[in-house]
């Protein structure tokens, strides 16, 4: 039987686990959220969701794993009662992952083309609506050779660094990856804040208004910072189980929970301390919602002073967000696959790397020329199909598929979990907190369910 790998450092560890859990979540969807659900009021509300919901839930995660030593698809099995059907879930996650990398990748590929394409000067002195054309061009069908050829450099990258090997691939360049892109953010936040105007941006980003909130609906900020914190760890789909099972027993696993959510929480917040003095100094609409990276903020960039380089920084730091969460998905996908087939790594990765790349695909012809599949309301296409399944389908019923199984006695069951995620030092589980995961956790998940599904553009 072949060993099972481990991580040589609590460090990689923790950044692997932080770099699947960062993503264009952080650095996109929080910043215009921000901007559209009324400033600090909604960052307030959105920490402490990510106290009550994201850490209990990333331990179980984390839990799982390391008491399994197995992957997502694997770990039910082993840690079940015999004759239950927990492990359906396993395989649910390996396809969840799946589908999160069938559209995620073409975001990807998206950020290295915006990089290349400011760092070329495509976009300089275009303004906001020039910007949106340059962006729709990109998508459009005269450029899908070009679109292709990024989204196989995206899976090539994600297949090669995995086939390497945990230690020798996936946790060096993922450390590299992420040191680089803590310090580009504190470098681009750095010069943001210093602008000329930038305060009006501070003040609108960091002080809450509950003024603000009331008029954008208390129920609706409430609910949109409730699923961001949900969202953004990527939790249900076991994306942090597998780094739990590369784990050794010296630390507690809430605690290391804990720094993930702190460095994933950073970095959202590092990202608005970039966009809000800068769209504030320019005089841009920070409510301008989901157009907010592609198409607001390479004009801010196109009216700065040196804008082109800091444009190209923007978009390096956005492409290694990105492909922080594509190493760790793929790693995932081909851990359960090696678990399923006793294949060697090089097989798996290999595999994977074919399928996830045709898999890819009608992403990506979704604005082209398969455009005319609106699956939802107008405007929808292939990648909120798989958008919708992913995150307002399997990661809210995955998660509560965890939270079950870790504390009733027809799963795992709680004293084995907490026994488990209390094995080593730091942040221990403690008994009374068995009430809460068992009552408010799974009330809030319900209700983040519920909510998404109520509120989703359907027509």
């Amino acid at each position: 039987m072949e060993k099972r790998e481990h991580l040589a450092s609590r460090l990689g560890f923790i950044l692997l686990s932080a770099g699947c859990a960062i993503g264009v979540g952080n650095v996109w969807k929080f910043p215009w959220m921000v901007g559209q659900y009324g400033g600090g009021a909604f960052v307030l509300i959105y920490l402490l969701c990510l106290v009550v919901l994201g850490v209990p839930v990333m331990t179980m995660e984390f839990a799982l794993g390391r008491a399994s030593q197995k992957s997502p698809v694997k770990m039910y099995q082993k840690l079940e009662p015999k004759g239950s059907k927990w492990h359906i879930h396993g395989y649910v996650s390996f396809v969840g992952n799946i589908i999160l990398m069938m559209f995620y990748t073409s975001v990807s590929a998206w950020m290295l083309q915006y990089f290349v394409k400011t760092a070329k000067g495509d976009l300089a002195g275009l303004n906001a609506e020039q910007v949106g054309e340059e962006f729709g061009k990109m998508l459009g069908a005269d450029q899908l050779g070009t679109m292709i050829i990024y989204l196989a450099i995206v899976v090539i990258i994600g297949a090669f660094v995995c086939m390497l090997g945990v230690n020798k691939g996936l946790e060096r360049v993922s450390k590299f990856m992420m040191i680089a892109l803590l310090v580009l953010m504190l470098v681009l936040a750095v010069n943001s804040v210093f602008l000329d105007g930038a305060k009006e941006g501070l003040k609108f980003y960091l002080v809450p208004s509950f003024k603000k909130m009331k008029e954008v609906g208390v129920g609706k900020v409430i609910t949109g910072a409730m699923n961001q914190s949900f969202f953004t760890l990527s939790l249900g789909i076991g994306s942090m189980a597998i780094f739990g099972s590369y784990l050794n027993n010296k630390r507690t696993l809430m605690g290391e929970a804990v720094n993930v959510a702190v460095l994933d929480t950073f970095v959202a917040f590092t990202s608005g301390l970039i966009i809000f003095p800068a769209c504030f100094a320019y005089g841009v609409d920070a409510g301008s919602g989901p157009s907010l990276i592609f198409i607001t903020l390479p004009n801010v960039f196109n009216n700065m002073a040196g804008g082109r380089v800091w444009g190209s920084l923007f978009f390096v730091f956005m492409s290694f967000a990105a492909l922080s969460t594509v190493l760790a998905v793929f790693e995932n996908i081909i851990a359960m696959l090696m678990d399923m087939t006793k294949w060697g790594r090089k097989l798996c990765s290999l595999i994977v790397g074919i399928g996830i790349f045709l898999l890819s695909l009608p992403c990506v012809f979704g604005f082209n020329i398969w455009s005319s599949f609106v699956p939802f309301a107008e405007g929808s296409g292939v990648l909120d199909l798989e958008d919708f399944i992913v995150s307002y389908l399997m990661l809210p019923l995955g998660s509560l598929t965890m939270v079950f199984f870790c504390i009733t006695r027809y799963g795992w069951g709680w004293r084995k979990f907490m026994n488990e995620a209390n094995e080593g030092t730091g942040l221990k589980v403690r008994p009374w907190m068995r009430w809460f995961v068992s009552i408010i956790v799974p009330i809030v998940i319900v209700v983040i369910f519920v909510v998404g599904l109520v509120t989703f553009p359907f027509k």
